[in-house]
């Protein structure tokens, strides 16, 4: 194979990737929509509201170190097309949850869908990184999940409009006994649909990467076993950003869940459920134009820099949202997302950075890391619930400021 083939293979092996990315990033991004919907149908609190990001974010605790072995065994694409497969089957489960119209069966159903994003996200970000030169890895990453970005981005702007239509046309408190779970039924009808029509793209992608499963060349991974991975864990500087991923995801998370409920709020902008719901999309928005950004600042600028200055600036914005009314209140929230825009890919190539034949293990740690979406978000609504969205904003303020000495710890490292 000539140079410039494998120049051309590599280049499309690169936009199947930055597929996945959009795909598992709309799909994840589906869920903050689906909170107010829950919460409003099901009488929830907001900490049994945010129940729906522990079950989906709960599957990288259990799913991604088998998701690391799967990719050992049988290759990075071919494990993508299984972890696609997947997710369609967790799509697919919505519609017996809805006929039952029981909120345990929704969690189920994104716990199989959120199993499936697992497995192709251990595949998706060391294959990207693998992709090119070490050195531009974050670079390549961040460019990688502005794709990520486009798809948090669209979705839950369509998924508003879809799915959060009725719930202010019907007094759901109103409602009791076979007339609620009427309603109940009816209205996640919708919620069928759409993830109906998700299962049936996800299905024929499954089928597109896996004729293509062959397209990478795969270096033979060390044999070790299942928890071999944890090893990595002695490395302080592995060990430090897996838990700023841990952070990062649960207070990005923690925000975009309850994002929706905070600009309701008559002391932000008092705005209907549909029209919240809508300005969540710029909350993500705002992650995908700073990736963009983000990709090229960082071939100029050391990445750990980068990654401090956006921390602090996040933190900084929910200190203003907190603490003031209006207008101020409701977008210097929403521009957290562009703080929020370089840390997952910055935070993941920094720690990760040399693993090389071990990218897999790492890969799946720091996969088990994600779990955080699954315990902040809850923790964020069960202060909520004792002092309001707007103390619970300290929960996420205390991971940036955590993940902000982690890019110093990083400068400090390469220094010495």
């Amino acid at each position: 194979m000539s140079a410039d083939d494998r120049g051309r293979d590599s280049g499309a092996l690169r936009w199947s990737i930055y597929l996945l990315f959009f795909l598992f990033g709309g799909v994840t991004s589906l869920n903050d929509v689906l909170v107010p919907k829950l919460k409003g149908l099901f009488h929830l609190n907001f900490f049994q509201a945010n129940l729906v990001q522990f079950a989906f974010f709960g599957a990288y605790l259990l799913i991604s170190l088998p998701a690391a072995a799967l990719v050992k065994r049988i290759g990075f694409l071919r494990s993508a097309s299984v972890g696609l497969l997947v997710m369609t089957a967790g799509c697919l489960l919505f519609a017996p949850a809805s006929a039952a119209a029981t909120f345990w069966m929704f969690l189920a159903a994104l716990f199989v869908l959120a199993a499936g994003v697992t497995v192709v996200q251990v595949v998706t970000n060391p294959l990207i990184s693998m992709l090119g030169p070490q050195d531009s890895a974050p670079s390549r990453l961040t460019f990688a999940q502005a794709f990520n970005a486009l798809g948090t981005t669209i979705f839950p702007f369509v998924g508003a409009q879809l799915i959060l239509g009725s719930l202010q046309k019907v007094d759901v408190s109103s409602l009791t006994g076979a007339a609620l779970t009427a309603f109940r039924t009816h209205e996640t009808q919708v919620v069928v649909s759409a993830y109906f029509g998700l299962a049936l793209t996800l299905a024929a992608i499954a089928g597109f990467v896996w004729l293509g499963r062959n397209s990478f060349k795969e270096d033979a991974p060390p044999e070790q076993g299942l928890l071999s991975g944890f090893g990595l864990l002695k490395q302080p500087r592995f060990a430090f950003g897996a838990a700023c991923i841990f952070l990062y995801v649960g207070a990005e998370v923690a925000i975009g869940s309850n994002l929706t409920n905070y600009l309701m709020q008559a002391s932000t902008l008092g705005l209907a459920a549909v029209a919240a719901g809508k300005l969540t999309a710029f909350y993500w928005g705002g992650a995908m134009v700073g990736r963009f950004i983000g990709s090229a600042a960082m071939q100029r600028f050391a990445p750990n820099r980068v990654l401090i200055g956006v921390a602090l600036g996040a933190a900084s914005l929910l200190l203003v949202s907190g603490l003031s009314q209006g207008v101020v209140s409701g977008y210097a929230i929403i521009a957290i997302g562009l703080c929020n825009s370089i840390m997952f890919p910055t935070i993941f190539s920094l720690a990760s950075a040399g693993l090389g034949p071990r990218a897999a293990d790492g890969s799946g740690i720091i996969c088990v890391a994600i779990v955080g979406g699954a315990i902040i978000p809850p923790l964020t609504g069960q202060v909520a619930d004792m002092g309001g969205l707007r103390l619970a904003l300290i929960v996420p303020a205390l991971c940036y400021l955590v993940i902000a000495a982690f890019g110093r710890f990083c400068g400090q490292r390469s220094a010495v």
